[in-house]
């Protein structure tokens, strides 16, 4: 194991500036409305919001008040992400009042952590007899991780060490029990998320010890015989729940080592946290092998499980893969955190290889599945993001009754709001990459982005109001004449992008390297890039064995996809036909949504012929005006039917 790890890619994000736009007003919304509003949601104090009990069991643990815990036995982690996103808040935005509240919460947890380091107010405050002794179900690690990110961004953020001196704590404990040495437990946990966690630890602190504990959590993973057989007969327990039904322990990723995996199964956020670690740590070591492993498990992903939206994880059964090309649209799961996660490795992935499909995944999943799981005004969640919702259906069935067809204000498992929160506060490390000798350009948003080249400081000055608009113009800023590399990412639903450097037209496709356009020059202050991605109006059509599409199309235009809304088109939109022929317009609607895109276009509607249930005439058809809007935009109108994918004649 290398003494050190490479640096990330990541620009630091207070050299990252999101100015306006989508990307901009997300990032701008959770800064100003959502990270305040979980705060009150954390501490009990939204009316009509399910209790959190997150705060109340740290301020019991700490002994700062008397109570009893509240929630489940992972509710500590909605804490870890939620300091996590204040603290990329105030690396970019500072703000003294949260400041001051994320350190009097620092202060609460450190009071509540044990002498020896442990940290879990669930085992603490119920089951204390039982630290690390159910790692298949309860989440002791998974919380450890959480916190450890926290730690780290925190620390980054503000310089202060207060939250990292209490998790290399907690990761010191850890190191000292999980391992396969005298007294040591060869076991890892069953919600990952601490390996790659450790792997952040370690390149915060220049301590490798955290990366070589990572390395060891992802190697005995899955090892014969599985540790979770011995742990389950030593609990006395005979029948697994029922979400471990068909797959025992792939549902948790350990049915065998992690370099022979060659498909996405399981809980599919955990998936998406262990092939995050993997990545991280293929790079890390140089290891070829593990990466190719990586490569395979993302583009299986790509290829069999991959909602159009950017959603994942089809079964809600245990929040899971299901068979390859099994993607129903009403009772989709495609969880919030588990398109989070996807980023997340994709993000990874890049690190690996610059492959443009890698940033398109990222962009098909933060404008699409996670961008529907907040409302506009950032009080309201999704944990759940079907593709087709008929409201009276979902409310009477029990295999939809986990979607919810209104956002809510918090829910009893609440990992997905501040999951969330994180994400849009952390843009900038997914918008930009620096490499060797340049900077690659992954998410087009207006703003700015700063580094320094050699001894020359740079600016990236970026205008655009992309999505909606197709033209990106990126003006470089310096003082003196300074050589370098700028990628440009060449988005892969764009068939012709049309490209000017310093006023010279440039041949695209020449200088297509893996899906990025690679302009490697002399800049001078003031030049110019200008590029153009064409936005059709394109016509989707699913894979013919995805048989729940079977004859239908859906419409997205440039990284968006769109949807129809009951408040639009009227009741039963099953009944709406498009047919191929029909010409559909765009217009931009500056009153609708805060401003956007909307697609129209002449469709028909199915009349039944009769009132039969079943008849041999044939239906009749009636004109109809289909009227389509971003699909991360719809509920914010009021509850109402709504479908992405339409049957085409």
């Amino acid at each position: 194991m290398p003494t050190s790890t490479p640096a990330p890619t990541q620009v630091p994000l207070p050299q990252v500036r999101f100015e306006r736009g989508f990307l901009a007003d997300r990032a701008r919304l959770v800064r100003e409305t959502v990270i305040p509003y979980q705060w009150e949601a954390l501490n009990d104090r939204v009316p009509g919001a399910e209790r959190s009990g997150t705060v109340h069991n740290f301020e019991v643990a700490a002994k700062q008040k008397e109570g009893a815990f509240h929630g489940l036995w992972f509710q500590d982690s909605d804490l870890a992400k939620w300091i996590e996103a204040a603290s990329f808040r105030l690396a970019t935005h500072p703000d003294p009042a949260l400041n001051a509240a994320v350190d009097g919460i620092i202060a609460t947890i450190a009071k509540a952590q044990q002498p020896d380091g442990y940290l879990d107010t669930y085992i603490q405050l119920v089951e204390p007899d039982k630290r690390w002794a159910n790692l298949h179900e309860y989440h002791e690690l998974y919380i450890a991780g959480h916190f450890i990110e926290a730690g780290v961004a925190h620390f980054q953020a503000t310089g202060k060490r207060s939250l990292l001196e209490v998790v290399c704590k907690l990761a010191d404990l850890v190191d000292r029990s999980f391992g396969t040495g005298p007294g040591q437990i060869p076991g890892y946990c069953g919600h990952e998320e601490i390996e790659l966690a450790l792997l952040k630890l370690a390149r915060a602190t220049g301590e490798a010890r955290y990366s070589q504990l990572a390395e060891r959590f992802l190697e005995l993973r899955g090892q014969a015989p599985i540790y979770y057989e011995a742990e389950i007969e030593r609990l006395g327990i005979k029948k697994l729940p029922v979400y471990f039904y068909h797959d025992r322990w792939a549902y948790l990723q350990a049915h065998r080592p992690i370099r022979e995996q060659t498909e996405p199964v399981g809980h599919s956020v955990r998936a998406m946290y262990l092939y995050t670690a993997m990545a991280d740590l293929a790079r890390t070591l140089g290891d070829e092998g593990l990466a190719a492993t990586c490569r395979l498990l993302w583009e299986r992903i790509r290829d069999h499980h991959l909602y159009l939206t950017g959603g994942i994880g089809s079964e809600w059964m245990g929040e899971k893969f299901s068979e390859r090309y099994d993607l129903p649209n009403d009772r989709a799961y495609a969880e919030s955190c588990a398109g989070i996660g996807l980023a997340l490795f994709s993000r990874r992935m890049l690190d690996l290889d610059l492959r443009g499909d890698y940033g398109d995944v990222i962009e098909r999943a933060l404008y699409n599945n996670v961008s529907a799981g907040m409302s506009q005004d950032g009080t309201r969640f999704f944990y759940v993001n079907p593709l087709e919702v008929t409201p009276a259906v979902a409310k009477r069935r029990y295999d939809c009754h986990y979607v919810k067809t209104e956002r809510v204000g918090w829910f009893g498992c609440a990992c997905c709001p501040p999951n969330i929160a994180r994400t849009f506060a952390s843009l900038g490390n997914y918008a930009y990459s620096r490499l060797p000798g340049g900077l690659a350009v992954h998410l087009y948003a207006e703003g700015s982005v700063d580094w320094t080249e050699g001894t020359t400081p740079v600016r990236l000055k970026v205008v655009t109001d992309y999505p909606w608009d197709e033209r990106v113009g990126l003006t470089v800023e310096c003082g003196t004449p300074v050589r370098f590399a700028l990628r440009l990412r060449l988005p892969g639903w764009c068939v012709a992008p049309r490209m000017e450097v310093a006023g010279r037209a440039v041949d695209v496709e020449s200088i297509n390297v893996q899906g990025y356009a690679l302009i490697d020059r002399e800049w001078r202050n003031g030049d110019q890039i200008v590029v153009d991605f064409p936005m059709p109006i394109d016509r989707v059509r699913a894979h013919p064995f995805v048989t729940q599409n079977a004859g239908c199309v859906a419409i997205q235009r440039g990284p968006i996809v769109y949807c129809a809304e009951e408040i639009d088109n009227g009741a039963r939109l099953g009944s709406l036909r498009l047919p191929r022929g029909t010409a559909l317009a765009m217009r931009f609607d500056e009153r609708l949504l805060g401003g956007t895109v909307v697609i129209e276009g002449k469709a028909e509607r199915l009349i039944p012929a009769g009132g039969d249930l079943y008849t041999t005439c044939a239906p009749t058809t009636e004109l109809a005006t289909l009227t389509l809007i971003p699909y991360c935009l719809w509920n914010n109108r009021g509850e109402g039917e709504m479908k992405i994918w339409i049957h085409e004649t």
